[in-house]
């Protein structure tokens, strides 16, 4: 990566000589806000005839999360700008977030390995470029990685260093963020799409856009882990990679959107079908692990859509789609290889509390059928492994209450019913029910 952005830098660089400068001050550090966001969440007991080392707690479990983030930025000349995020994570989830296809708690993603600690670290860290492709302009307000002032309604958009690949890939605004929004994996981005990531979220790569009015187009390659859920990144784009490409359509800004997401990765993963060959041959239990090799490939398609019916596109429904081979090791995200969720929003303004929202989502989550084998003949995942497995699709329902308690607080009552967790029919229903912090400034 080091030597790709050696080499990428300066051409990017001779080619914005002569671009002008941004309106925002340059070359001055802008505090850009800062989050804090806590979870605390109660797993009940549930019926389980039999667990494996990766099981959802049969016994109930309660378990807090806490993330701490400060985000900055500096606007540089020829439209450059750079931004640096520091974030902190402390707690857990509960059942140490296994057991399940779609985690209950989307914040503990940051937690990492136990061997990270729990400190600050460098969450971003990427220098963005965007070049005018016309004269039309939209406002831009301060935000998390957003610099203030004027951009092109046309541009292309470049982004290069460390960065989450959902910071610009299948965004929804009714489903997308796990500190306002839904909390479940499967409903705060598509399950299927096993995007690089380190154990927190982030990777280092470049992401290419062409953005228009319209429609836009965004193409991203990024660093995979070195190993399933692993926090070492692979040093060479040219052995290890994920890439997507997105095409989003949204002909009225605040209108509806459809956006169409296609991704390959080439990782050292294993093959299940091999993994399960080579257990049959040896009388023991599968281990993917042990047929990783460098070179495999896994792809995979995803379709997002959000529509907007009333209060200004406070109210509206969303839905994602989702399928990947499945022939593969899930390598970096979670464990689905099929998916379909959907959901509204309702806007408090019906009652009084237009800053407030409802939002019910539900979330059916499917494995592959050599998946389903693996794991049958005891195989484990990164984050499944009930020893055993009659399987049945994994069905989520999730309702949250968003209430403002002042501009800069929001409280929010959670509540989560799992049918088939793990995809195990001889395993729950499990119930959790949570209550969510979170402070903006």
């Amino acid at each position: 990566m080091k030597k790709f952005a050696t080499l990428t830098l300066p051409a990017l660089l001779a080619l914005m000589g002569a671009a002008k400068a941004d309106e925002t001050p340059l070359f001055v550090p802008q505090w850009l806000g800062a989050q804090y966001t806590f979870v605390d969440q109660h797993q009940d007991s549930l019926h389980s005839p039999y667990a494996g080392e990766q099981s959802l707690r049969a016994r109930s479990d309660t378990a807090r999360s806490h993330t701490f983030g400060a985000y900055f930025g500096v606007a540089l000349p020829a439209h450059l700008q750079f931004y640096f995020d520091v974030e902190m994570f402390k707690g857990e989830g509960v059942s140490h977030a296994t057991g399940l296809g779609g985690l209950t708690n989307g914040d503990v993603i940051r937690s990492g390995t136990a061997s990270l600690g729990k400190t600050p670290y460098v969450a971003r860290r990427y220098l963005r470029w965007a070049l005018p492709l016309g004269d039309e302009t939209a406002d831009v307000e301060r935000a998390q990685d957003q610099l203030p002032g004027k951009e092109a309604s046309r541009r292309i958009e470049v982004k290069i260093g460390k960065m989450a690949v959902n910071d610009d890939f299948d965004k929804n605004r009714y489903a997308d963020s796990t500190r306002t929004q839904f909390m479940n994996w499967a409903l705060f981005n598509n399950t299927t799409w096993d995007f690089a990531a380190d154990t927190r979220g982030y990777t280092e790569g470049v992401m290419i856009g062409w953005i228009n009015p319209g429609w836009s187009l965004r193409y991203g390659i990024y660093r995979m882990p070195y190993e399933a859920n692993g926090q070492k990144l692979e040093s060479s784009l040219r052995h290890a990679r994920g890439q997507q490409i997105e095409l989003t359509l949204q002909p009225q800004a605040d209108g509806w959107a459809l956006r169409l997401l296609a991704f390959q990765n080439q990782a050292r993963m294993g093959i299940y079908r091999e993994a399960i060959a080579k257990a049959l041959a040896s009388g023991s239990p599968p281990d993917i692990r042990v047929d990783d090799r460098p070179g495999r490939h896994k792809y995979g398609f995803a379709i997002n859509g959000e529509l907007p019916l009333a209060d200004h596109g406070d109210t509206g429904l969303f839905l994602r789609a989702g399928w990947n081979d499945g022939r593969n090791e899930s390598f970096a995200f979670t464990e689905v290889d099929r998916t379909l969720t959907g959901g509204f929003q309702l806007s408090g303004v019906h009652w009084g509390r237009g800053e407030d929202h409802l939002s019910i989502g539900v979330a059916i989550n499917e494995l592959s059928s050599v998946h389903r084998d693996y794991l049958a003949m005891g195989g484990n995942g990164f984050v499944l492994g009930d020893g055993a497995l009659r399987y049945g699709r994994e069905q989520i329902l999730e309702a949250y209450y968003s209430f403002a308690v002042c501009k800069h607080f929001i409280l929010s009552p959670d509540l989560q019913l799992i049918h088939n967790p793990g995809y195990n029919r001889d395993r729950g229903p499990a119930r959790f029910v949570a209550l969510r912090a979170h402070v903006e400034l």
